[in-house]
Parts: C-alpha cells; sequence; structure tokens
C-alpha cells in the first residue's frame, strides 16, 4: 500500500456493482485503486456484496473480504462511508437511515460538489419498470450474462499470455447489440428524467454496467460503472470537476465534466432544500 503522501486525494469518490462474492469480481484491481486514493466521502452506490449469487453458489475469495477490510478501515480512519443498496445487496435496504459499522445506509443521497452543483445519488434499479433493460440485458447470474463474463475472462486471460492489457470483451459484445444500446439510452433518459423532477444538477448512479459521463437538457449524467466487467469510477477533483477513471493494469481517465459552467435547474422554494435519503 502507498503511503499518504503519494495517495491521490479527492473531495468525493463514487464505486458501484463490485459484486463481491461473485466469482468474476475483479478484487484485485479493486484493493489497489482503494489502496492508491484518500477521499473525504466515498460512495458505495450499489451492489456492492452480490447476495443474488452467493444465494445460488457460495464464493468468497480472500481479496473480496480484503475490499471490505479497506472500506471499513477508513471509514474507522475519516473517511465518510455512505453506502446506497442495489438490487444485489438489497437486504442492507432493511437499515435505511442507519449506521452499521460507521458506514450510513441511505436509500439515495443528495451530493453537493465542490463547484455547488446538487448531484443526485442511486443505484438505479429503480428505472428498469421505466426501461427493457431487466428483459434485454442480462445482469450477473443471468446465463447470457455469464456467458459474456466467461468470454471475457478467458480472452484477458489469453491476452495477459501475450502480454496484453486488460480489456472488456463483455463490454465490447453490448455495445454491438442493438437492442442492448436501446435499453441503455432508455436507461439514461430514465435517469435524466428523474434528476429533472428532483431539481437536482445531476444524478449518479451504476446498475446497468456501462460507465459514461454526458450533459443532456442541463443535466450531466453520470454512472460509475462496474468492478466486474469495467473496473471504472467517478472522482471529483478540487475543482468540482467529476472524472470517470479506468483502473486494471493500466490507469486511464476515460471521460470528465466540468459542472461548473452548467445552468442550475430551476427550483420552487418548496424544491430548494435537498432530498437525502428519500425512502
Amino acid at each position: 500500500m502507498k503511503s499518504a503522501e503519494q495517495k491521490a486525494k479527492y473531495p468525493a469518490i463514487w464505486i458501484s456493482d463490485v459484486h463481491l462474492g461473485y466469482k468474476d469480481c475483479r478484487a484485485d484491481y479493486l484493493l489497489d485503486f482503494l489502496s492508491t486514493v484518500d477521499t473525504d466521502v466515498l460512495y458505495l452506490v450499489g451492489d456492492i456484496i452480490d447476495l443474488w449469487s452467493m444465494k445460488r453458489q457460495f464464493y468468497w475469495h480472500p481479496s473480496h473480504y480484503q475490499v471490505l477490510n479497506c472500506i471499513q478501515q477508513k471509514a474507522a480512519n475519516g473517511t465518510r462511508v455512505i453506502y446506497i443498496p442495489g438490487n444485489h445487496d438489497e437486504t442492507f435496504r432493511n437499515y435505511i437511515n442507519q449506521t452499521l459499522f460507521g458506514i450510513e445506509v441511505h436509500q439515495q443521497y443528495i451530493h453537493v460538489t465542490q463547484a455547488d452543483k446538487r448531484f443526485l445519488l442511486v443505484h438505479g434499479d429503480d428505472f428498469d419498470s421505466a426501461t427493457r433493460y431487466n428483459k434485454i440485458i442480462s445482469i450477473a447470474g443471468d446465463a447470457g450474462y455469464d456467458l459474456l463474463l466467461f468470454l471475457n475472462r478467458w480472452s484477458n486471460k489469453i491476452r495477459k499470455l501475450f502480454g496484453g492489457n486488460y480489456w472488456s470483451l463483455a463490454s465490447w459484445i453490448k455495445a454491438r447489440v442493438h437492442k442492448a444500446r436501446e435499453a441503455i439510452n432508455a436507461f439514461e433518459d430514465a435517469a435524466i428524467h428523474e434528476a429533472k423532477k428532483q431539481n437536482v444538477d445531476g444524478i449518479i448512479c451504476g446498475h446497468i454496467h456501462h460507465p459514461k459521463i454526458k450533459v443532456c437538457d442541463g443535466i450531466v449524467y453520470c454512472n460509475d460503472g462496474d468492478w466486474i466487467e469495467n473496473c471504472t469510477a467517478l472522482v471529483e477533483q478540487a475543482d468540482g470537476k467529476i472524472e470517470l477513471l479506468h483502473w486494471s493494469d493500466t490507469h486511464t481517465v476515460l471521460d470528465s465534466a466540468d459542472i461548473s459552467n452548467i445552468s442550475s435547474p430551476l427550483m420552487s422554494n418548496d424544491d430548494a432544500k435537498p432530498k437525502k435519503s428519500a425512502a
């Protein structure tokens, strides 16, 4: 682990869809990322532990425990950790508005950036009913997705033998399936609509394993991706800029958004108060 002087420091970091307890979780890359950064607030935006997968077949690599231990150590050392459970770890929604082992549990949350922009944080599974995502894109545990990840796993083993870097074959395939692209677009539209409804400047979510930053109708849409296929996280810089990082055997800034110039949505007096942890 790097010393504190060498660590990158961010006001906020967002990760989701880690799927600890699932055989294709890249806990090794996540552990390396977490040991290299410090943050004031660490947001866990759902599907951190894959209870669905463990119910079907128990799997728990030592590195999965190490990830949990690293997160808990950050909380013990002063990092504020906010956990928004997803559908794969929905059992923890029974603890909304409570604190577990120093970690706050919320249904949703409003983050105010260094540029004074308000972002709604949700996992994203609530948008399934507004899209065809749950019918088209198989999520972790479905046979189609398991096949994609099997191909992903072996393609990267072969790439590594020949000196190649990590690359997501699963994401490459999904990006070329027309119906999958339609479903992703519908999900993003539903998320942006929710941000408009809640009068915020942007929305940060996960769920669909498709990392992205885009601005649409004055709303900043951010998806922090996952740690199965893409190995991505969102970070906030000191000036409020949000960056999307890829972290595997290579470290890359995939995208960024300078949100300081984005106009805030009009708010009525009744909507001016941030809606934190609304059930």
